[in-house]
């Protein structure tokens, strides 16, 4: 028998009871349950499984490109944020790849991205492609002509609508952080399925040097970012403290913001600015009711915390299904009638609470 451990509200509720009784009595714990974020009721639970070791499991691949540097002052910025992602990439015991770094050779760095990215699809199995991500950091300068977007590299560059081509193939989950000016020209050609897009700002317009990239790379492995208290830092939660790191150091330079980053995760190509987000819900919308970002970006973590590391992946899986469908469903939540709503959580509650007493 389980009980489900609740913050300060405590509502009760047996989820190995018959089902006639769960009803009964159900209306005081439903309203209560249903008038909480999903997050603060599914991450109590990760603290309720036993041990295993998953040494087969697949891991992620983090691939850092370093753009050119343009002086030495940036090269030497953009070597410590480099420095960082691959420090948190061992941590997450993440397949790791560097481009730009090493001296150039025959190879320029535009075809080792262009074959790093190709071997990212034939290497790939079909339980890789369904739970191992691929991260991409870009780290550099980019460029702008009021028509294409480029990322700057040693030797010939890459164009968005490029990169996206090298993309497209790959079935796997894919996180694309662009920390480099004018980066939020990408953000149309790369936003689609199963991706979170991060650009350093929100148009190809902003053109001056991005320093959204330096707060970042600290953030992903920094113990202040965890909002949800799990132990660990998403991506999203990474997102959010660099960019209230970026707004402070304008504030404190007395300086105009010349960047403005955005997340886009459900693929609808238009982001989400980090104030739009108390805690790690957005709080804010679209008006055109578009769906809002950040669900896919908290559930990507490259540095996991040892709970999530015991959780097999199949029941990590089925869990996020879960909460996409919590999600979706209170999104809708203003549309529909209280008791519907109310009849539509609860199995999906109860189906999170079973996964994590199974995994016990």
């Amino acid at each position: 028998m389980m009980e489900i451990p609740m913050p300060k509200s405590q509502c009760p509720m047996n989820v190995q009871a018959p089902m006639s009784k769960v009803r009964r009595g159900l209306s005081r714990s439903w309203r209560c349950l249903a008038s909480m974020g999903f997050w603060s009721l599914v991450i109590p639970w990760t603290l309720r499984f036993g041990n295993w070791t998953f040494a087969d499991e697949p891991r992620p691949t983090v691939l850092v490109v370093v753009g050119a540097e343009g002086s030495a002052e940036y090269g030497q910025q953009f070597s410590v944020w480099a420095a960082r992602w691959r420090d948190a990439a061992k941590r997450g015991r993440a397949e790791v790849a560097q481009i730009g770094l090493a001296e150039a050779g025959s190879e320029s760095d535009r075809e080792q991205l262009k074959k790093r990215l190709a071997e990212a699809v034939e290497s790939g199995d079909a339980r890789r492609a369904q739970s191992a991500p691929l991260w991409l950091i870009l780290i550099g300068h980019g460029t702008f002509d009021g028509k294409l977007a480029r990322f700057n590299l040693r030797g010939p560059d890459v164009a968005a609508s490029e990169l996206a081509d090298w993309l497209k193939p790959i079935e796997r989950p894919i996180a694309i952080i662009n920390c480099a000016s004018s980066s939020g020209a990408f953000l149309n050609e790369l936003s689609g399925p199963n991706r979170v897009v991060i650009t350093a700002t929100r148009s190809g317009h902003e053109y001056n040097f991005a320093r959204f990239g330096d707060f970042l790379s600290a953030a992903i492995s920094d113990p202040r970012a965890d909002l949800d208290k799990d132990e660990q830092t998403s991506l999203l939660e990474a997102y959010l403290l660099a960019s209230s790191r970026v707004r402070e150091f304008y504030a404190s330079e007395g300086r105009l913001m010349t960047e403005h980053a955005l997340l886009d995760d459900n693929g609808d190509k238009l982001g989400t600015p980090a104030d739009w987000f108390q805690g790690v819900r957005a709080v804010k919308s679209a008006k055109s009711g578009a769906a809002v970002d950040g669900l896919r970006a908290g559930r990507l973590h490259l540095v996991r915390s040892a709970r999530e590391e015991q959780l097999p992946a199949e029941t990590r899986e089925r869990r996020d299904q879960l909460e996409q469908e919590l999600a979706d469903l209170r999104s809708r939540k203003t549309e529909l009638p209280e008791d519907e709503y109310l009849d539509l959580i609860e199995p999906l509650l109860v189906g999170l609470a079973k996964l994590y007493d199974a995994a016990k």
